[in-house]
C-alpha cells in the first residue's frame, strides 16, 4: 500500500466555512473514487507553533492507483477550494 499524507497551512484568515466546504468534498471523495483505499483527515487540535492547521492521510494499492486518483476530476474541485485557502503545503508518499 502506498500512504499518502498532505499537511495544510492555511492563509491567515481563512474562515471556518472554508474549511468544512474543504471537508465536506474530502469526504465525498472515497465513494467517487475507487482508488482510494483508505482517507482520513481533520484540523489541528493542538495548534502549537511548530502545527500545520490541517492533515490528510490516504491510502492506495499503488503509485499508478495514486495518479488516477490525482487526476480524477472530482479530485481536481477539492483541490481547487484547498488551494485558494493554504499558503502552504507539504506531502510525503511512502510505503
Amino acid at each position: 500500500m502506498l500512504k499518502h499524507i498532505v499537511f495544510m497551512k492555511f492563509k491567515p484568515g481563512t474562515n471556518g466555512d472554508d474549511i468544512k466546504d474543504i471537508e465536506k468534498g474530502l469526504a465525498g471523495l472515497p465513494d467517487r473514487i475507487p482508488e482510494i483505499k483508505r482517507y482520513e483527515f481533520g484540523r489541528d487540535i493542538l495548534r502549537s507553533d511548530r502545527s500545520y492547521d490541517f492533515a490528510l492521510l490516504s491510502e492506495f494499492e499503488d503509485q499508478e492507483a495514486m495518479k488516477r486518483y490525482q487526476v480524477h476530476p472530482y479530485h481536481f474541485a477539492v483541490l481547487n477550494k484547498i488551494n485558494t485557502v493554504c499558503e502552504n503545503i507539504i506531502v510525503v508518499d511512502f510505503n
